[in-house]
């Protein structure tokens, strides 16, 4: 199924599941998605099944997309595709100005760090420039949403807990960044700022995705193919990150966990940034398309 939050002309947030013409959905019987990721796999039936017999239904193109979570329960980011790091390594440099390069540590488990959960936004939503930014970039990604509690979880049963995928951009304010991470304790202004992290079109369950290591991933500027790549490259897996994340820390189901960005997947990587005005399309297979526009907004 393909979920939805999303609201009405009349204000009322729901949650939905996009029927097979890709034009209508089916309201479904929860105040909010983390109601029915909560409610496990009783949870799923319900929602299949009123999306088989709808009560209500809307017109996609009468509403207005949210995040599919608004507000999830935490976000966690890693680093997990080798060709981006080092090509965006040819554009920074670390401490005294030296080349950034790959540390050891990388190649043994996954990096991560932990985002603003109240700084999401859905498709069609502007991004707005923090005023105090002056390059302003995209990073295309692709997250998974956590749906059983669970610890210490064995990477054989990793997939088991994922419910399901999303596209994310995850923004980058590239000068803060800079600043940042020469503090060694992780990107913090070059990530927190308000509409920071886009999450959508819809939350695919993790059924109707059998091979996440086979999804082409592509980032698209006014229109314009920029660059990409496929989740092939993830130098460590879901099994890997869920496994190491979880380990001595329990998850919870609602949590959101991104890859990281794909070779190709920023500006940074072809030497250029956003500028106020551009349309941002990220698209993945089987995903959908997530399309967001930059505003600069006045202080």
């Amino acid at each position: 199924m393909k979920l939805v939050t999303f609201k009405t002309a009349d204000g009322k947030q729901a949650v939905g599941a996009l029927l097979d013409d890709m034009k209508s959905i089916a309201e479904l019987p929860f105040a909010e998605m983390l109601d029915l990721i909560d409610a496990g796999a009783e949870g799923l039936k319900t929602a299949k099944s009123k999306a088989g017999r709808p009560d209500r239904t809307h017109a996609l193109s009468d509403v207005r997309l949210l995040a599919p979570i608004p507000v999830p329960r935490s976000i966690r980011d890693c680093s997990v595709f080798e060709d981006h790091l080092k090509s965006a390594g040819r554009f920074m440099r670390g401490p005294g100005g030296a080349p950034i390069e790959i540390p050891e540590v990388w190649y043994r488990q996954p990096p991560y760090y932990k985002g603003n959960r109240f700084s999401v936004i859905g498709t069609e939503q502007d991004i707005i420039w923090p005023p105090t930014c002056e390059r302003l970039d995209y990073e295309l990604e692709l997250a998974v949403v956590i749906g059983r509690k669970g610890r210490d979880i064995p990477k054989a049963q990793a997939h088991d807990y994922i419910f399901g995928f999303m596209i994310f951009n995850d923004m980058s304010a590239r000068d803060f960044q800079a600043l940042d991470m020469q503090g060694r304790l992780g990107p913090a202004k070059g990530k927190d700022f308000d509409t920071g992290n886009i999450m959508g079109p819809w939350l695919v369950t993790a059924e109707e995705v059998p091979d996440p290591y086979a999804l082409t991933m592509a980032a698209r500027l006014n229109g314009a193919y920029i660059g990409g790549g496929t989740t092939a490259a993830m130098h460590h897996r879901w099994d890997a990150i869920i496994a190491f994340i979880s380990r001595d820390e329990t998850l919870y189901p609602g949590e959101v966990i991104g890859s990281g960005t794909v070779g190709g997947g920023t500006l940074l990587e072809h030497g250029r940034s956003l500028t106020p005005g551009d349309v941002i399309e990220f698209e993945i297979t089987g995903l959908g398309v997530l399309r967001n526009r930059v505003i600069k907004a006045s202080r």
